[in-house]
Order: C-alpha cells, then sequence, then structure tokens
C-alpha cells in the first residue's frame, strides 16, 4: 500500500490473484495498475419534507450542501405506496439557472411548461429539464401501487444560466442496459465502458448511472480524480471499500473524497443504487426558491421579472 496526495493507493497484484476491489472484466482496468479508491466523506440521510402542493419526501441533501456536493444542488427522494403522499403534485412553479432531472424507477410523473412541452415519464424513465434563462412548468404525480424515484437539481455554471430553456423525456427504451453476470447498469446520462448514456449534458456533462448488483456481487467505475461524485442507495445496503467493514444501509446518499476509482459490494440482499458525477463549478451561489444565481442581484432580478411578467424570455 502507498499513498498518493493523502489518499490510499495500492499497487494491483500482478500474479493470477484476483486483484482488490474485483477491478476486472467490469472495468477497463489492468492489473499492475496503480489505482485510489474512493473513500466515503458523507453519509447523509436526509430529512422529511413537504414540498409542491403537499408532496411528502425526503430531502436528501440541499442549500447547506453546496460546497461540498457541487454541481449538484439539491436531491429530493419520494417512495411511496398511498397516492395521498403525492398526488397533489407540483403544480405551476418557475425555475432558472439551473437544470431539473427527474427519476423513476416505479411510477408516473405528467409534466407541462410554458414551452408547450407535455409528457408523461414511467417506470425507468425521466425528464430532463434545463430551466436556464426562466420557465414555469409543473409535474403532477399519477396514482399507481408505488412511486419511487428522485429529482435532483443541478446548477448551469455562469456562462449558461441565462441560456434557452429546454425540455426532454428519456423514455425507457432509449436507456441503454449494460450487464455483466449479476451487474446491469443503465446509462442515464454520460458514458458507461464506451456505451453512450441516453442524453448527454450541454452545459454540465454529468454521468448519471442506474445501477443495480446482486447480492454480494462487486463492481467498480473509474472516474476523473477531482470529479465530485455521489450514490443514492434506494434499497439493499453496500461496502465502499474493499477493506471496509462498515454497511452503509438504503435511503441515504454517500459522498465520495477524491479518486480515480469508485468501489462498492452489494449485500446478501442485492443493491440498487444511482450514481452520479460531475466536474464541480466552484462558483458562488445566490439561491431563492426555485431560482439559483451567482448574485444577490440576478437572484432579485429575477423575481422583479417575476412579479412584472417579464421573466419568460
Amino acid at each position: 500500500m502507498t499513498k498518493e496526495n493523502g489518499e490510499e493507493c495500492r499497487i494491483l497484484p500482478d500474479s493470477g490473484t484476483r486483484p482488490l476491489g474485483s477491478l476486472t472484466r467490469k472495468n477497463s482496468l489492468e492489473w499492475g495498475e496503480l489505482v485510489t479508491i474512493r473513500t466515503v466523506r458523507r453519509i447523509v440521510k436526509g430529512q422529511p419534507a413537504i414540498d409542491g402542493a403537499g408532496v411528502k419526501l425526503v430531502r436528501v441533501f440541499g442549500r447547506d450542501d453546496t460546497e461540498d456536493f457541487d454541481p449538484f444542488l439539491m436531491l429530493d427522494a419520494f417512495d411511496s405506496t398511498n397516492p395521498e403522499d403525492y398526488v397533489k403534485g407540483f403544480p405551476w412553479h418557475p425555475h432558472r439557472g439551473i437544470e431539473t432531472v427527474t427519476y423513476l424507477i416505479q411510477g408516473e410523473i405528467e409534466h407541462g411548461d410554458s414551452l408547450g412541452n407535455q409528457g408523461t415519464i414511467y417506470d425507468g424513465e425521466c425528464q430532463w429539464m434545463t430551466a436556464g434563462s426562466g420557465i414555469i412548468h409543473q409535474e403532477m404525480p399519477q396514482p399507481r401501487d408505488q412511486i419511487l424515484g428522485c429529482q435532483l437539481w443541478l446548477n448551469l455554471p455562469r456562462e449558461s444560466k441565462m441560456t434557452a430553456p429546454a425540455y426532454g423525456d428519456i423514455t425507457a427504451e432509449s436507456v441503454p442496459v449494460v450487464k455483466d453476470g449479476g451487474v446491469t447498469v443503465r446509462v442515464v446520462a454520460g458514458h458507461y465502458l464506451g456505451t453512450p448514456g441516453a442524453f448527454q449534458g450541454k452545459y454540465v456533462p454529468a454521468t448519471y448511472l442506474d445501477v443495480e448488483l446482486a447480492g454480494n456481487e462487486e463492481w467498480s467505475f473509474e472516474t476523473d480524480t477531482e470529479d465530485t461524485l455521489f450514490t443514492y442507495i434506494f434499497h439493499g445496503q453496500a461496502l465502499f471499500h474493499p477493506e471496509g467493514e462498515e454497511w452503509i444501509e438504503q435511503k441515504q446518499a454517500v459522498l465520495f473524497n477524491q479518486g480515480d476509482t469508485f468501489w462498492v459490494k452489494a449485500g446478501p440482499e442485492g443493491i440498487r443504487f444511482v450514481l452520479l458525477v460531475a466536474k464541480p463549478l466552484g462558483e458562488p451561489i445566490a439561491w431563492g426558491g426555485p431560482i439559483v444565481m451567482n448574485t444577490r442581484e440576478e437572484l432579485q432580478l429575477a423575481f422583479e421579472e417575476l412579479r412584472n411578467d417579464t421573466f419568460i424570455k
């Protein structure tokens, strides 16, 4: 074992033994290569919250966590078998300066916006909306046996805050699925093992993977060392280091330190989680409700335009 920039590193053996962390067929690392396995920085459970017109959800992270999770601003998770928890939905409301990404493992959500877009996402589908200079939209969950998913807010860089708004439905059929033994990876955005995802971020090229591991399965994923990386566990438990002993339970976000390799081992019941990776922006944040800008002046202008009915460009 050695150290590099204060992080733990390990040289994989060049003998016939299985390399630490199972860095084998599931990625492109070769034996004998020096890797830096990411270690856990924070575990965030979040707090129950009510948003929209009365939707019960869990605010996993948000306003107080922007420096750690940059460029990811907020994550809301929803998991309910009671339609009364969510059918009131999120009626018409504005956004500016961000992208919202709503991903469903199970459920049904109808969308409409000021661009005239209308659509519905179902199991395994995603809505990726670029608010840019301003959009007004609504998201209305429909009664189903269960709704299970999450909504992520992704910050836009300063030069793209006032870009033209856009909306896209990502259907389940358009999401590539890469299977390898007990590992199933749905590539929502970015790339995985040379497979491009259903969506490619134009302003913040984030990687968004939906990962399922069978019981006791191990998996690893290469990243740029300085990228921000976190996971949210929908169900199951995991170890996140080959020498780790702490099993991290479901319904939590796990933020990782820098490193070039993410490693995970599923518990005996298997695990399903989303993995998000992107480069931090390192820019100032002025946040007011559904609008996120860089300065208080920009924020004040946005709310003045809402009052004056000049918000939509």
